[in-house]
Protein backbone atom coordinates (compact mmCIF):
# COMPACT_ATOMS: atom_id res chain seq x y z
CA UNK A 1 0.00 0.00 0.00
CA UNK A 2 1.02 3.33 -1.09
CA UNK A 3 1.62 6.84 1.67
CA UNK A 4 -1.12 8.25 -0.31
CA UNK A 5 -3.64 5.18 0.27
CA UNK A 6 -2.40 4.63 3.77
CA UNK A 7 -3.08 8.44 4.71
CA UNK A 8 -6.18 8.17 3.05
CA UNK A 9 -7.35 4.84 4.99
CA UNK A 10 -6.11 6.14 7.82
CA UNK A 11 -8.13 9.36 7.37
CA UNK A 12 -11.37 8.22 7.04
CA UNK A 13 -10.43 5.39 9.88
CA UNK A 14 -10.06 8.60 12.35
CA UNK A 15 -13.04 9.93 10.63
CA UNK A 16 -15.40 7.48 11.68
CA UNK A 17 -13.68 7.05 15.22
CA UNK A 18 -14.33 10.79 15.47
CA UNK A 19 -18.19 10.16 14.25
CA UNK A 20 -18.77 7.40 16.98
CA UNK A 21 -18.18 10.03 19.58
CA UNK A 22 -20.34 12.66 18.30
CA UNK A 23 -22.84 10.35 17.96
CA UNK A 24 -22.22 9.02 21.86
CA UNK A 25 -22.15 12.58 23.40
CA UNK A 26 -25.91 13.40 20.57
CA UNK A 27 -27.04 9.83 22.33
CA UNK A 28 -26.14 11.01 25.60
CA UNK A 29 -27.67 14.54 25.33
CA UNK A 30 -24.67 16.78 26.00
CA UNK A 31 -22.60 18.52 22.85
CA UNK A 32 -20.02 17.21 21.84
CA UNK A 33 -17.35 19.47 23.41
CA UNK A 34 -18.63 19.03 26.54
CA UNK A 35 -17.86 15.61 26.37
CA UNK A 36 -14.13 15.71 25.17
CA UNK A 37 -14.01 18.40 27.91
CA UNK A 38 -15.49 16.67 30.95
CA UNK A 39 -13.74 13.26 29.12
CA UNK A 40 -9.86 15.44 29.86
CA UNK A 41 -11.03 16.73 33.26
CA UNK A 42 -12.56 13.11 34.46
CA UNK A 43 -8.43 11.43 34.58
CA UNK A 44 -7.88 12.65 37.97
CA UNK A 45 -5.80 15.44 37.45
CA UNK A 46 -5.88 19.41 37.59
CA UNK A 47 -5.76 21.29 33.80
CA UNK A 48 -5.45 24.54 32.72
CA UNK A 49 -8.23 25.88 30.08
CA UNK A 50 -5.32 26.73 28.18
CA UNK A 51 -4.10 22.81 28.17
CA UNK A 52 -7.59 21.13 27.77
CA UNK A 53 -7.94 23.79 24.56
CA UNK A 54 -3.65 22.21 23.52
CA UNK A 55 -4.30 18.93 24.36
CA UNK A 56 -7.15 18.58 22.62
CA UNK A 57 -7.97 21.32 20.09
CA UNK A 58 -11.06 22.67 21.24
CA UNK A 59 -11.56 26.31 20.42
CA UNK A 60 -10.84 28.68 23.76
CA UNK A 61 -13.78 30.40 23.45
CA UNK A 62 -15.98 27.35 24.04
CA UNK A 63 -13.62 25.51 26.63
CA UNK A 64 -14.07 28.83 28.19
CA UNK A 65 -18.00 28.55 27.87
CA UNK A 66 -18.25 25.41 29.12
CA UNK A 67 -16.34 25.71 32.23
CA UNK A 68 -18.56 28.47 33.36
CA UNK A 69 -21.45 26.36 33.03
CA UNK A 70 -19.44 23.78 34.49
CA UNK A 71 -18.66 25.84 37.47
CA UNK A 72 -22.66 27.45 37.64
CA UNK A 73 -23.45 23.84 38.31
CA UNK A 74 -21.35 22.51 40.81
CA UNK A 75 -19.06 20.70 38.66
CA UNK A 76 -15.81 22.15 38.39
CA UNK A 77 -13.80 24.01 41.26
CA UNK A 78 -11.08 26.40 39.66
CA UNK A 79 -8.12 27.41 41.77
CA UNK A 80 -4.95 29.75 41.05
CA UNK A 81 -2.17 28.09 39.27
CA UNK A 82 0.90 29.21 41.52
CA UNK A 83 3.45 31.92 39.61
CA UNK A 84 0.67 32.55 36.84
CA UNK A 85 -1.77 35.93 36.48
CA UNK A 86 -4.08 34.89 34.52
CA UNK A 87 -4.21 30.66 34.23
CA UNK A 88 -6.33 29.30 36.29
CA UNK A 89 -6.71 25.29 37.32
CA UNK A 90 -9.74 23.23 36.97
CA UNK A 91 -10.48 20.05 38.84
CA UNK A 92 -13.81 18.32 39.08
CA UNK A 93 -15.89 18.42 42.34
CA UNK A 94 -17.35 15.01 44.08
CA UNK A 95 -20.39 16.11 41.87
CA UNK A 96 -18.14 16.79 38.90
CA UNK A 97 -16.69 13.14 39.35
CA UNK A 98 -20.14 11.82 39.59
CA UNK A 99 -21.51 13.56 36.66
CA UNK A 100 -18.75 12.90 34.25
CA UNK A 101 -18.80 8.94 35.25
CA UNK A 102 -22.18 8.63 34.67
CA UNK A 103 -21.32 10.29 31.45
CA UNK A 104 -18.16 8.49 30.43
CA UNK A 105 -18.74 5.21 32.37
CA UNK A 106 -20.50 3.59 29.16
CA UNK A 107 -18.17 4.64 26.76
CA UNK A 108 -14.83 3.66 28.63
CA UNK A 109 -16.80 -0.04 28.23
CA UNK A 110 -16.79 0.30 24.82
CA UNK A 111 -13.15 2.13 24.46
CA UNK A 112 -12.08 -0.78 26.78
CA UNK A 113 -13.75 -3.70 24.33
CA UNK A 114 -11.94 -1.53 21.20
CA UNK A 115 -8.82 -1.52 23.05
CA UNK A 116 -8.59 -5.22 23.41
CA UNK A 117 -8.59 -5.57 19.45
CA UNK A 118 -6.17 -3.09 18.81
CA UNK A 119 -3.29 -4.20 21.52
CA UNK A 120 -3.82 -7.46 19.99
CA UNK A 121 -2.77 -6.26 16.52
CA UNK A 122 -0.06 -3.77 18.64
CA UNK A 123 -2.17 -0.75 16.61
CA UNK A 124 -1.90 1.74 19.95
CA UNK A 125 1.07 2.36 20.29
CA UNK A 126 1.49 2.38 16.44
CA UNK A 127 -1.74 4.92 15.87
CA UNK A 128 0.28 6.82 18.90
CA UNK A 129 3.81 7.44 16.94
CA UNK A 130 2.29 8.50 13.99
CA UNK A 131 -0.05 11.26 15.39
CA UNK A 132 3.27 12.58 17.27
CA UNK A 133 4.99 12.37 13.94
CA UNK A 134 2.38 14.30 12.05
CA UNK A 135 1.98 16.70 15.19
CA UNK A 136 5.72 17.35 14.84
CA UNK A 137 5.90 17.96 11.51
CA UNK A 138 2.88 20.51 11.89
CA UNK A 139 4.52 21.88 14.12
CA UNK A 140 7.39 22.33 11.90
CA UNK A 141 5.19 23.42 8.57
CA UNK A 142 3.88 25.99 11.15
CA UNK A 143 7.20 27.43 11.92
CA UNK A 144 8.23 28.21 8.47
Amino acid sequence: MDCRKSFYEFGRALYKIDGFYAEYAKTSGVKENLLWVLYALNDGNKHSQKEICESWDLPRTTVNTIVKELEEEGYVVLSQIKGEKRELELALTEKGKAYAESLLSELYEIESKAFGLLKELDLANKMSLLLSELQNKKKEVEAK
